[in-house]
């Protein structure tokens, strides 16, 4: 008897497209519904096992029990090494498929990382998941690791790395609710080129869009997903919804009326998987079947999606009987050697922010204290594995210096019920009661006034259970919803206790019994142990004090909790303050999430190292570098600044307009983008341009020399930088195009060569809806950081002059510049327009060539009364009057028909001309923007009220 053939769809040698094909003909309608959920179901009858999207790999296998844990995502940014992130992706991919293989159903392979949001607001509560607030560094770092994630194999994928969050995505503050405002060029230039390059690159084969809205709209909803990310791949690119994101697009957002609605809409505009409610894919099914029934879906709809997700099922392997990565073994997961790239990585995230007074490289007889809440312990953040074992910064360095003094640098307090012999005590069941004996508890301030307390008697942190039971049972604060944090309410001479997660405050009965109410006991709070006079008696006895702080990644900072300053938390700023009285040579190691204000510690400490939290080998990686075994080679990738002063508001998404991120930023900030310092020093020499002027579709090499001029071996990152010198539009004071990293021996030189394409000086022309690579003169500059420029030349690029626009079709969203306006949608289901905020709001237009002309202008107007929009020349408040509108209250937009009218007897002056020439005085210093045209004008497009919706203008045409 035969065995019956294969069905094509498990034939290796046929085309893929062929097997989609054929296994998308062998499933029923039922089935495609149910594939559309994050668990697909098995199909027994054609032998298809169940699949499911989402296994976290941000920086390790996370939530699946021990496996290697590397440094944070932004710690392996600050290494600047594409190789070593590539490989730590290689090390988390084979890790993935080996907990894959133990349990299929559970751990998937299309894995949720890498993060490419570009990191434009240090306060932001995921700054850690992300790598820089430069969208081309984002894109090298999560290339290279999304490639280590898929594996190098010619057919198939190791994991199917997908990119989050599509897009513009920088707030948990109301993060489901919130509009990020993009402006055409914020969305060219700063935005998409971070999700381009990897999937470009065939480093990502799946986007997961964010919680957020994008110009009024649901990213769950954009356009954007299949008119712009799709088309930068011949691939198939599957596209997961973020957990519960599909219910808020009924729900929280209230955009669409109900759920079958809001699952087509979803599926219409490119959503192929829904992440909803966990396992349970019934409510999925049946707002997708119900949308099918109602006609607001089709079969090919349906096909569409499921095919995208098939395509990755393939390319994973699961159909064919080759499996490349069926050897890697169960041993693979911690294993020794990724155990030592764990040390190496850490090993290059360490940033030395400050080297004055030859303190550091540490001598091995040097008697060392070591201080500070995070000096002997190490955590996990949201998105890491659990660690299999942890060497500790106290670890590292007691392991290379032998005794080391040590204390966590916090208060010992008691906590008295006023006016009462009552205090809080643990007893032996770990229970929070009352008594007669004082309990003593180690307290935390962990920042954002978030508070943590640590019973003396157990060692174990206090928290609040599912039934509202207070107990010591919790190693520190841990979990989605952190349960271990308090508030302290000062009251005259005592405080209230206040759950942060809860509300609710510390409350003991008649009985003694300690609970949470609405209302509080006031607690006499009495200091048994001063932490910060205790870490200075040790520092007075040592040669160096190293004094370890930061965040806790689950406190203060983390997902759906932004920061609302750069503080340290004050407790830790006290303890730094007082060892360093106590010793002037004290070290600061800062070990965090994201960048602090740290004004005080830059001007009176020695020396600052900084890393994000290092994983498991981070002890060893930061004795590594203080005792000098390898020299400090990590790099900023954000700016850090002196305060939350320095920055716009959170849900201010225009760089441009507010000068945000090193790009745009005026100010001197506290440390720059790509700040780093060494043992050693450099010198910078001879940089030469292959030629000095290139066209459009050019490119130019540009070369230099680095010089190890100290008297140590060291690691240099040399830096390039462009800066265009004149144009149409406001320009980057400085933008990063290359780096190259080099380890050098003393008094050695290398020639570093590094190449411009002069269509990465483009950028996006808001005339034409295109990118545009002017005609202008760029700065070359090369140096150690955006800010330390050691080497300057000029390049002359031959590209296009921005002709001057007319009113034959002007949208609005095409402003040069704005006033209390911000982007809004001109229909539910596709295009953007512009919104007033505010009476006498304004949009500018320049260098339009204004002719009389009618038109007609699509507007709305969401007040209650009836509006006006007016055109003037040059000026929004006393230029010429053109025309005038008047806007009635609409839900939708409009066709309104107007005229616009010149003066007659304006002419344009020679003072017009000059200034044509000359550039906009009103322009700060270093800005580049001129005009570039004569006699052409400013258009200024004011609105009378708030609420007023404007599309764009079209001339009509004559008859």
């Amino acid at each position: 008897m035969s065995t019956p053939a294969p069905p094509p769809f498990r034939d290796p040698a046929r085309p893929i497209d062929a097997r989609i094909d054929d296994l998308l003909a062998r499933l029923t309608p039922d089935e495609k519904v149910a594939f559309l959920h994050q668990y697909q179901p098995p199909v027994a009858r054609l032998g298809l096992e169940t699949f499911r999207t989402g296994t976290e790999a941000l920086h390790g296998v996370a939530w699946h029990g021990p496996a290697t844990v590397f440094p944070q995502a932004i710690g392996l940014a600050a290494s600047w090494s594409p190789d070593l992130v590539r490989a730590v992706g290689a090390a988390v991919g084979d890790e993935v498929r080996v907990f894959h293989q133990k349990d299929p159903a559970g751990v998937g392979l299309n894995v949720w990382a890498p993060v490419v949001n570009p990191l434009r607001d240090p306060r932001w509560g995921r700054n850690e998941e992300g790598y820089a607030e430069d969208p081309w560094l984002t894109g090298v770092i999560a290339t290279a690791y999304g490639h280590g994630l898929a594996g190098d194999h010619p057919t198939y994928l190791k994991t199917a790395p997908t990119l989050k969050h599509f897009l513009a995505y920088n707030n948990e503050t109301d993060r489901c609710t919130t509009s990020s405002n993009l402006p055409p060029r914020v969305l060219h230039d700063y935005e998409l080129p971070a999700f381009r390059a990897p999937i470009e690159a065939g480093a990502a084969v799946a986007v997961m869009p964010s919680y957020n809205l994008v110009n009024g709209r649901p990213a769950h909803l954009s356009p954007l997903i299949n008119d712009v990310l799709r088309p930068w791949t011949t691939d198939e690119v599957l596209v997961v919804s973020d957990a519960y994101a599909p219910a808020n697009l009924f729900g929280l957002q209230q955009y669409l009326p109900d759920g079958p609605t809001a699952y087509a809409a979803a599926l219409k505009a490119g959503v192929d998987s829904f992440t909803q409610d966990g396992t349970d894919a019934t409510a999925t099914i049946e707002r997708l079947t119900t949308a099918l029934d109602r006609g607001l879906i089709t079969l090919a709809d349906l096909d569409t999606a499921v095919r995208r997700a098939l395509a990755i099922r393939f390319r994973l392997g699961e159909f064919d009987d080759l499996d490349p990565y069926a050897a890697l073994e169960p041993e693979l997961v911690n294993c020794p050697a990724h155990r030592r790239l764990a040390q190496e990585a850490a090993r290059q995230a360490i940033v030395l922010l400050k080297h004055d007074e030859q303190v550091l490289p540490l001598g091995p007889s040097t008697r060392v204290a070591v201080v500070g809440p995070l000096a002997g312990t190490l955590s996990e953040d949201w998105y890491a594995g659990t660690l299999p074992y942890q060497v500790t910064a106290l670890d590292g360095l007691r392991e290379r210096l032998g005794q080391v003094e040590y204390c966590e640098g916090v208060d010992r307090i008691t906590l008295r019920i006023a006016g009462s012999a009552s205090y809080l005590c643990v007893g032996a069941d770990a229970v929070l009661r009352t008594g007669a004996d004082a309990g003593e508890f180690d307290l935390f301030d962990w920042g954002g006034d978030a508070w943590a307390l640590r019973s003396v008697r157990n060692g174990r942190h206090l928290t609040v259970t599912d039934d509202g039971e207070l107990v010591a049972d919790q190693p520190g604060p841990n979990g989605w919803e952190v349960k271990q944090t308090f508030r302290l309410v000062q009251s005259s001479n005592t405080v209230l206790i206040q759950h942060l997660h809860s509300g609710r405050y510390l409350q003991v009965d008649s009985d003694g019994a300690v609970g949470l109410a609405d209302d509080g006991t006031a607690f006499e709070l009495d200091v048994v142990i001063d932490g910060a006079a205790t870490a200075a008696e040790l520092a007075a006895r040592a040669d160096v004090a190293i004094v370890v702080a930061g965040n806790h990644p689950l406190v203060n900072g983390r997902e759906t909790e932004d920061r609302e300053t750069l503080d340290l938390p004050p407790a830790q700023d006290r303890l730094i303050r007082q060892v360093h009285a106590a010793n002037p040579r004290t070290v600061l190691v800062l070990s965090s999430s994201y960048p602090y204000a740290i004004g005080w510690a830059q001007q009176h400490l020695p020396a600052i190292l900084w890393s994000a939290h290092g994983g498991q080998e981070y002890g060893h990686a930061l004795a590594d570098v203080l005792l000098g075994d390898h020299d400090p080679a990590g790099r900023l990738t954000q700016t850090w600044y002196h305060s939350a002063a320095d920055l716009p508001g959170l849900l201010d998404y225009d760089i441009i307009a507010t000068d945000a991120t090193y790009l745009y930023y005026r100010g001197t900030p506290l440390y720059p983008f790509g700040h780093g310092l060494s043992y050693t020093t450099f010198a910078y020499g001879d940089l030469r341009l292959s030629t000095p002027s290139t066209p459009a579709d050019g490119e130019v090499r540009v070369s230099f020399t680095v010089t190890n001029t100290g008297d140590r071996p060291g690691t240099e990152l040399a830096q390039l930088y462009t800066r265009q010198q004149r144009s149409r539009v406001k320009q980057p004071l400085r933008q990063l195009r290359g780096f190259r990293r080099v380890t050098l021996e003393p008094g050695e030189t290398v020639e570093v060569e590094l190449t411009v394409t002069a269509a990465d000086l483009g950028f996006w022309d808001v005339t034409r809806d295109q990118r545009c690579v002017e005609t202008a003169r760029h700065s070359i500059m090369v140096g150690r950081s955006s800010t330390d420029l050691r080497l300057t030349a000029t390049l002359d690029v031959r590209g296009d002059q921005i002709p001057p626009r007319t009113l034959a079709h002007l949208a609005a969203t095409s402003f040069d510049d704005y006033c209390a306006m911000t982007m809004t949608t001109a229909t539910r289901d596709r295009g953007d327009a512009v919104i007033s905020l505010e009476p006498e709001a304004w949009l500018a237009f320049d260098d339009i060539d204004l002719k009389p002309t009618q038109y007609h202008a699509r507007a709305a107007n969401r007040g209650n009364s009836p509006a006006t929009i007016t055109f003037r020349l040059d000026d929004p408040l006393h230029g010429q009057l053109l025309g005038t509108l008047q806007v009635l209250p609409t839900d939708g937009l409009v066709s309104i028909a107007g005229d616009l009218q010149l003066d007659s007897t304006y002419t344009p002056t020679s003072g017009d001309r000059a200034a044509a020439h000359a550039g906009n005085p009103a322009q700060p210093p270093g800005s580049g923007h001129i005009r570039t045209v004569e006699l052409t004008h400013t258009l200024y497009v004011v609105f009378s009220a708030a609420g007023v919706v404007l599309e764009g203008l079209a001339a009509r045409q004559s008859r």
